[in-house]
């Protein structure tokens, strides 16, 4: 078992998300120039549920990402724009019904919540007690495979 980090943008200067982050910025103001060209490819175009794209190196490098992997860990923000308590259950995730992950998914939040079960075998758990938690318990759920830590940037 390892931890892995696959599919991480960052630019020159060591950003990973642009500022403000929100329902219509979900990788920040200007954070979305990070991340073009993984939904040029096709495996970005099925991640967001469209046909298209284009194949290649690029492409094949993210499919790789996926190759043995169990469990994930992500942040808060990566999760959603949501600050501070949940005001209700209804986000589920940037992802729609069917996120791309199918399999447990550890999001390291200072404020609980039930699970989220989604469709395509994706559950998000909300871990309260740190990152040492949340990987110790996506080290179980991944049952021997590999888990992935999927960001922001201050999980890895």
């Amino acid at each position: 078992m390892k931890y892995r980090v696959h599919s991480m943008f960052m630019s020159l200067d060591g950003y990973a998300a642009g500022p403000d982050q929100s329902l219509e910025a979900p990788m920040g103001v200007g954070g979305d120039r990070l991340s073009a060209w993984v939904f040029a490819t096709a495996y970005g175009q099925a991640m967001i549920g469209q046909d298209g794209g284009t194949t290649g190196v690029d492409d094949a490098w993210l499919r790789r990402g996926d190759v043995g992997i169990g469990a994930t860990v992500m942040g808060r923000n990566m999760f959603g724009p949501v600050r501070g308590e949940w005001p209700d259950e209804s986000w589920t995730g940037w992802w729609g019904e069917e996120p791309p992950y199918h399999h447990p998914v550890f999001v390291v939040t200072r404020f609980g919540r039930p699970s989220v079960a989604m469709l395509g075998g994706t559950t998000f758990h909300f871990v309260t007690d740190g990152l040492r938690s949340a990987l110790a318990q996506a080290q179980e759920a991944a049952d021997g495979l590999d888990v992935r830590i999927g960001g922001g940037a201050s999980i890895v």
